[in-house]
């Protein structure tokens, strides 16, 4: 099993973490964009919100709805920095690397992946 399956299996555990889905108006934003589309607002959003070494609202900075990829975040435990360093072992106080970006956007991805094969039934 790699490591992005590894998490996403452990944060399944987690009754907080597990609690989240995607809801048809995240569906069909998906489905209207692509998902190379969403990969791309992942990348977007996680270099404005998630990147920088000190961010001044940490653990509040990503909102509960409003798009997809906020949803993922808070699902795969990387909405915060402090959720990064507990659930991914990216330590806080340093700008994160493009290869640890990489990782993130892969697994919001994998996640939102997963969802869409649930709830249509599909694979990918």
């Amino acid at each position: 099993m790699c490591r992005v399956e590894n998490i996403l299996k452990s944060l399944n555990n987690s009754k907080f973490r597990s609690s989240f889905s995607l809801k048809q108006k995240d569906l069909e934003y998906i489905e209207k964009k692509g998902l190379s589309e969403i990969r791309k607002h992942a990348y977007d959003i996680l270099e404005k919100r998630l990147v920088p070494a000190d961010i001044l609202n940490d653990g509040k900075q990503t909102p509960m709805r409003g798009h997809p990829v906020f949803i993922a975040q808070h699902a795969t435990a990387t909405c915060c920095r402090g959720c990064l360093e507990k659930w991914h072992h990216i330590p806080k106080g340093r700008e994160i690397t493009r290869q640890e970006l990489d990782y993130i956007v892969e697994v919001i991805m994998m996640w939102i992946k997963l969802q869409l094969q649930k709830k249509s039934g599909s694979i990918f």
